[in-house]
């Protein structure tokens, strides 16, 4: 028999489970022709508790009064199975749409089998209410929500569109059926979309009051359609009405005294668009989004009006309601237990306390789950579980789950299970929690110094550019480069090189310093270097830095100073991992990626060589040395400089210029601590074996390519190069332990009539 037959408590309209506080029913049920008249009757009790209590003592199917303490309530549940009517005109070649009608009931069904749901005998009901009713949950019957209710959030004109669906034949439901299912509005329409629109709102009016009026501790809305993408004047995203701000406006009008601040936590692996511009203004609701940005490019994407603001994390509201908007926009898919509890312990539960709601409603879609193959992510049930906890350490535990998203049965089911006993008071399991992605953590930096401005818990850690600005601040980095600069100066007489282009000037002015003598010079050392690094010990109490307790470590120094003393000529280009502008005024900003970077070096290291190494005729030996990611300048300077040239040559001229390069250089040098990179070129087929002959490589020796297998097997073959395994790790401690080695790989490469300890006084005599 199936499972949905046994169902006493939760099922059926015929008999729906009293209110707590209404002891007119017998069994703890009411009749559906009853039930307008106990709604009625139960507003008249609540002006006479003593006479309700009184009663309650007589009927054993009330909930006991001496149990109506908040922590001895039970935990509410909302379901109807009308809301499985809602469903695809359009049947098309494949009747499977992702929303589902039996969503809601795999989750009905997973509770009863787990024996949240009460199914027995109505004598056993009477014997658990009076002396274990928390055991089970609490029936709260659904409704219909009202015109007036969903006018509240939504336009009349929109409830007139989704009315009217109901009076459409379904041939006409079919056809807009499939044009709706396109791009963004991604819905589908029936017969009885309407009916079941209006009971999963009403069903979620009643569950948020039943939390709020405390006749639940808790409870959970296993509703649909979902709501949450549905705008004020539009549905789209499989969402009609948008059930949670209909029952957030329905509490804080009839509760205007107990429920003025709501915050609603939405962890739909989609962005809530609709939840969010119904209260962007908004002072007394704070709206939570954790969901999947993707660079605007995850459903629902960037609206086509560019001023209506999508899930990015800059849109933080406007006007009063600024600050009560935070977007939890992950870079990409794939995100799981460490990324959500990382979210919730540095973002959501800091501003959630500092908030301070009066009710949590949760718009749970559970598409984040492992296993739902349109979230792509991996959140466990454990997780939900720990994240329900959390919230229910908020608002005196008055927390409403109302369904949205999810749509493998499977996850959705055992999902909603981990959040509804946690609900009951089922403490979640013990939790490994992942290890946090960089990127993620990157993400939610970056949501903090948006959200800064607004919350005290938010400014710790957070610097404000702005003000600094304001005050004539200078970023760390060019204050470095500038003293270095300046030590160069006094100790070697090294003078800023002009590159005389705009893009690649603004990126690099003061970043490449050469020595007076360069065009003179038979002997110059090429460095391209990322910036020193930087080390601190903050203070234990405050977090706070002082400049004492700061250092500066440039391993590069000291091969400038060993090249001047061997009579070369220099040129030291820092390749910085932000460009500073000044309309920047983000707290965090993450290095340049890979592919901005590469193309800045490969500019500047063919203008460098067009300009001036290949013009000095005298040099006979020049050493090139690239430390930490710059080094793919030395990459792009031997490939894609004779890619440039490509455009203005003949192939014969081509392979002149690209022999001239090899034998122009005596000799590469990298530190490497990030990626390894290959030096091939699809035009000089020697380039691969020059390289592997003319290099040397220093590779950390916590490099991820000595553990993996692949990488090892390329290493050994030397497609890097030839590279060597360093017994430090970092830059300056590779540069400082390998520096011997490489002065000698260096001099014994230099051609005959140069080999000596010349000085830099006699060099310049040269």
């Amino acid at each position: 028999m199936d499972d949905n037959d046994n169902d006493v408590v939760m099922d059926g309209a015929d008999h729906p489970m009293a209110t707590i506080d209404d002891p007119s029913t017998t069994n703890g049920f009411r009749d559906s022709p009853a039930l307008e008249d106990s709604l009625e009757t139960s507003n008249a009790q609540s002006l006479d508790n003593d006479t309700a209590d009184e009663e309650d003592e007589s009927d054993p199917t009330a909930y006991p009064p001496s149990l109506k303490r908040r922590g001895l309530l039970p935990t509410g549940c909302c379901y109807d199975d009308r809301m499985k009517l809602h469903a695809n005109a359009d049947f098309g070649p494949n009747p499977h749409h992702p929303e589902d009608p039996s969503r809601i009931e795999h989750i009905m069904r997973t509770f009863k089998r787990a024996g949240l749901v009460f199914t027995g005998s109505d004598a056993d009901l009477i014997r658990i209410i009076q002396n274990n009713p928390t055991r089970y949950m609490w029936r709260i019957p659904a409704r219909e929500a009202t015109k007036e209710e969903i006018c509240t959030v939504h336009s009349p004109k929109h409830y007139r569109w989704v009315e009217e669906l109901s009076h459409k034949p379904t041939n006409e439901l079919r056809k807009l059926s499939a044009i709706l299912d396109q791009g963004r509005d991604s819905l589908y329409v029936g017969s009885m979309t309407y009916d079941a629109a209006l009971i999963s709102a009403g069903g979620a009016i009643e569950t948020c009051k039943s939390v709020v009026a405390g006749l639940v501790k808790n409870a959970f809305a296993i509703i649909r359609p979902p709501g949450h993408h549905a705008e004020f004047d539009a549905a789209m995203g499989f969402c009609l009405f948008n059930n949670v701000p209909i029952a957030a406006k329905i509490c804080q009008l009839d509760y205007p005294e107990t429920c003025r601040r709501v915050l609603i936590l939405d962890w739909d692996v989609h962005h809530g668009n609709g939840i969010q511009n119904m209260f962007y203004d908004d002072p007394n609701v704070l709206y939570i989004s954790i969901h999947v940005y993707l660079n605007g490019e995850f459903y629902p994407g960037r609206p086509e009006n560019p001023m209506i603001p999508d899930g990015g994390m800059e849109n933080c509201g406007v006007d009063k309601g600024a600050g009560k908007n935070v977007n939890i926009g992950w870079h990409n898919q794939g995100m799981g237990d460490g990324e959500y509890m990382a979210a919730f312990q540095k973002i959501v539960m800091p501003i959630a306390q500092e908030f301070n709601p009066d009710l949590v409603i949760i718009s749970a879609g559970f598409d984040a789950a492992a296993g739902d193959e349109l979230g792509g992510c991996f959140v466990t049930p454990n997780c939900y579980a720990h994240m329900t906890h959390m919230l229910m350490s908020l608002a005196s535990g008055k927390v409403a789950v109302c369904l949205e998203g999810g749509y493998n049965l499977e996850a959705i089911s055992k999902s909603a299970l981990a959040v509804a006993q946690t609900l009951m008071g089922e403490p979640p399991a013990k939790m490994d929690v992942p290890k946090l992605s960089r990127d993620a953590a990157r993400v939610l930096a970056k949501v903090q110094s948006y959200q800064a401005p607004y919350w005290d818990c938010m400014r710790p850690g957070v610097v404000d550019v702005q003000e600094l600005q304001a005050q004539g601040s200078t970023r760390l980095h060019d204050v470095v480069r500038t003293a270095q600069r300046q030590v160069l100066s006094e100790k070697h007489g090294m003078i800023p090189l002009w590159v005389q282009r705009d893009v690649v000037f603004k990126s690099f002015e003061n970043e490449v310093l050469v020595s007076r003598d360069i065009h003179t010079a038979k002997k110059i050392l090429l460095i391209i270097h990322d910036p020193p690094e930087l080390r601190a010990q903050p203070d234990p109490l405050d977090n706070s830095l002082e400049p004492h307790n700061s250092w500066v470590t440039d391993g590069v120094q000291q091969y400038i100073d060993w090249a001047f003393e061997k009579g070369f000529g220099v040129i030291d280009i820092n390749v910085p991992h932000y460009i500073t502008h000044p309309e920047d005024t983000d707290s965090f900003i993450a290095k340049t990626d890979e592919r901005t970077l590469q193309a800045q070096v490969q500019d500047l290291m063919c203008y460098v060589w067009d300009n001036y190494l290949q013009l000095f005729d005298r040099a006979d030996d020049i050493f090139l040395m690239g430390v930490g990611n710059a080094y793919l300048g030395i990459k792009v300077l031997l490939i894609n400089r004779g890619t440039f040239w490509t455009l203005t040559c003949f192939v014969p001229v081509l392979l002149t210029w690209m022999s001239d390069v090899k034998s122009r250089i005596s000799g590469v040098v990298n530190f490497v601590n990030g990626n390894l990179r290959p030096v091939k070129s699809d035009v000089d087929q020697e380039l691969s074996s020059w390289y592997r002959d003319n290099s040397c490589v220093y590779v950390a020796n916590d490099h991820a390519c000595w553990a993996d297998e692949d990488l090892k097997r390329k290493v050994n073959k030397r497609r890097f190069g030839s590279v060597i395994r360093s017994k430090v790790n970092g830059l300056t401690s590779m540069m400082t332990e390998h520096s011997a080695d490489v002065h000698n790989w260096i001099l014994e490469r230099v051609s005959d009539d140069q080999h000596g300890d010349t000085t830099e006084d006699e060099s310049r005599m040269v």
